[in-house]
């Protein structure tokens, strides 16, 4: 089994959200075994960002579904989209 490479998007619940404590959070939350590539904040729109997190997980069944999990409970977090996903 190889690596593969998750672009994750996660929208916070609002334009009031700190979005570097949630960058912070986000590095602290990933399950073992997952390493977080990249971080960075893009705007959406009428102030509100986004957070898109790049990471590298094993292709092993259910990583893909606990990260997404554990990055939907972190607090502020709206929701979480997998953008792009792909082998290494």
């Amino acid at each position: 089994m190889g690596d593969v490479a998750v672009l994750f998007r996660v929208m916070p619940q609002g334009v009031e959200t700190d979005m570097e404590a949630l960058a912070r959070a986000v590095r602290s939350a990933v399950p073992a075994g997952v390493m977080v590539r990249g971080l960075q904040v893009k705007d959406v729109a009428f102030g509100l960002k986004s957070l898109l997190v790049s990471v590298v997980m094993p292709d092993a069944g259910g990583v893909l579904e606990s990260t997404e999990h554990a990055l939907a409970k972190l607090p502020h977090v709206e929701s979480i989209e997998v953008m792009e996903e792909g082998l290494l």
